[in-house]
């Protein structure tokens, strides 16, 4: 079980990575703004199901040997829930409204999140050591 749970939570933290670092940048370079914008906002409703997957089963195989990691994981699965269905509408609507400042505040909130839920990938990770 442990390795299964090693696996899941490598695949989170992998994944989680490369579309935070990877993708998004690559679609920057490689396609007008505005079509990688749009690219990207059919592309996160996604990301956001496989956090919260990953993280989910991620922690229900971790939880007979580390609930400390377990729980972590519990948060990152909860805490993308209200960032998929509450702050990415809301940046959207930023985004689509021309409303700059508030879309960079909460461009920025997402950002923070999404590198807290790798932080806290990578600590559980560290953990299995």
């Amino acid at each position: 079980m442990i390795i299964a749970a090693l696996l899941a939570t490598s695949l989170l933290f992998g994944g989680m990575m490369l579309y935070s670092f990877g993708f998004a940048a690559f679609l920057f370079t490689a396609l007008p703004p505005d079509v990688a914008g749009t690219a990207l906002r059919r592309a996160f409703p996604h990301f956001y199901l496989f956090v919260m997957g990953s993280a989910a089963v991620s922690a229900a195989l971790v939880w007979p040997s580390d609930e400390l990691s377990a729980a972590i994981l519990g948060v990152i699965a909860l805490s993308t829930w209200p960032t998929r269905q509450i702050l990415m509408p809301a940046i959207n609507a930023a985004t689509d409204s021309g409303a700059k400042a508030r879309f960079k505040l909460l461009h920025g909130l997402s950002v923070a999140i999404s590198l807290g839920h790798i932080i806290l990938a990578g600590i559980v990770l560290a953990r299995f050591v």
